[in-house]
């Protein structure tokens, strides 16, 4: 399986990105690729959102001291998706780093993933660095 790490540095301390990056209602401002609007939760604490592959249920990684934003989407397929992604202490700031794996997706999708997940991250910095 094929993986690519992308990061991107982000000039604001670490925990302030982790917090507004967990925070549902901050998705669909950077998350694109993951959210597209209104956003429920299900009885368990995950999010219920739909996204470009429609209606998914995502559930992040309990909240931590390591900047550990983990979570598993849930595809309208049934199929699990988990998607690492940590926040780093890093000179700058912070560094948020999204792994992309490629699984069954051909060399083009996976390409498009990769592009999707780093404008997503820009937008994330940019926000949070405006």
């Amino acid at each position: 399986m094929v993986s690519r790490h992308i990061g991107v540095v982000i000039r604001a301390p670490r925990d302030a990105v982790v917090a507004f990056a967990r925070d549902p209602r901050n998705l669909p401002r950077w998350a694109a690729g993951l959210a597209l609007g209104d956003i429920g939760s299900t009885e368990d604490g995950g999010l219920v959102l739909d996204s470009p592959m429609g209606r998914v249920t995502v559930v992040f990684a309990p909240a931590n001291d390591f900047g550990v934003l983990d979570h598993d989407v849930t595809l309208p397929s049934g199929d699990v998706t988990n998607n690492p992604m940590r926040v780093l202490s890093h000179p700058d700031g912070a560094e948020v780093v999204f792994t992309v794996r490629q699984g069954d997706a051909s060399d083009a999708q996976f390409h498009r993933d990769v592009a999707l997940v780093e404008a997503d991250l820009r937008r994330l910095s940019a926000l949070l660095e405006g």
